[in-house]
């Protein structure tokens, strides 16, 4: 088995596991996330501490890796949440929440409408700062590469949606 199933993943206070058909169920503070795992990987729940084993350890423990490390990211989800900020950069970039939808003024001919899937939250602090919450590390993430992939940063201004911790490196322009 992979040494990060052997590792236990330690519940906080308040979140509930099981595990049925196939699907890992986990409640807590926050929300409830459902997982998909592997037949073969059995997670066993003593306290408030989980376990991940698996049938065969030649042919499944790279299942159980990925089991645990899934279990993990949606304990962490459930109870202290996963965000990703985005910045707009570019004269006249801006974006505002109305509802269920995002609307973006990236610099094209029309606004662009996101629509929010359930599960996440999207606020605006500012008109250039996008805030995407929610306990689904993995629908977190696909949400914040979606609203950056309308418009990606360009490397020679620099203009674009970019994630806050992101560094654009700018090319030299032309010579002539």
């Amino acid at each position: 088995m992979s040494r990060i199933a052997k590792m236990p993943v330690v519940l906080p206070a308040g979140v509930q596991v099981s595990a049925a058909d196939g699907k890992l169920t986990v409640k807590g503070v926050k929300a409830s996330v459902t997982v998909a795992i592997p037949a073969t990987v059995k997670v066993e729940v003593n306290g408030n501490v989980a376990s991940i084993s698996a049938d065969s350890i030649k042919a499944n423990g790279m299942a159980a890796g990925t089991a645990r490390a899934l279990l993990n990211n949606a304990v962490i989800g459930v109870s202290k949440g996963y965000e990703k900020r985005l910045a707009l950069v570019g004269v006249g970039y801006r974006a505002a929440v109305q509802g269920k939808k995002l609307n973006l003024s990236l610099g094209f001919s029309h606004p662009i409408e996101y629509a929010i899937p359930d599960g996440v939250v999207v606020e605006t602090p500012s008109q250039t700062e996008i805030v995407v919450k929610g306990a689904d590390k993995k629908l977190v993430g696909q949400v914040a590469a979606d609203i950056r992939g309308f418009r990606p940063p360009e490397p020679y201004k620099g203009k674009g949606v970019r994630y806050a911790t992101e560094k654009v490196v700018l090319k030299e322009a032309k010579k002539k």
